[in-house]
Order: C-alpha cells, then sequence, then structure tokens
C-alpha cells in the first residue's frame, strides 16, 4: 500500500471524485478527505497516480 498526501480537497465528494479518476484508470484506491490522504492498495506507476490526481485540479506528495 502505498499513500500519498492531497491537499485542495473541499470536502468528501472532492475525496470521491479523486477515487473514480483513479478507478477510471483501474487504479483501486482510499482517499480521505479529513485526513488529506490518498492510500493506493496495489502497486502502480507513482507518475500516473500523480498525473491524474493534479489533473483533476488537486495537489499531491508521495
Amino acid at each position: 500500500m502505498k499513500k500519498y498526501k492531497i491537499s485542495g480537497m473541499d470536502c468528501g465528494s472532492c475525496a470521491k471524485m479523486i477515487e473514480l479518476d483513479l478507478e477510471d484508470v483501474g487504479i483501486i484506491s482510499k482517499c480521505s478527505y479529513t485526513k488529506q490522504v490518498l492510500e493506493i492498495t496495489h502497486d502502480h506507476d507513482t507518475t500516473k497516480v500523480v498525473e491524474i490526481v493534479t489533473k483533476s485540479g488537486y495537489s499531491i506528495t508521495t
């Protein structure tokens, strides 16, 4: 499992949108608005995860 710090989320819906955007490319994740954390359950290319999250309008750090 890999964890990322997310910033720019305003509510729980933002976290759900990140999960759905990642799911669209086959990446299963769990995103917590309250913790501002994204957890990826399986090994995936970090570059791809960062690209998808930033394209959605959020900031991500590894």
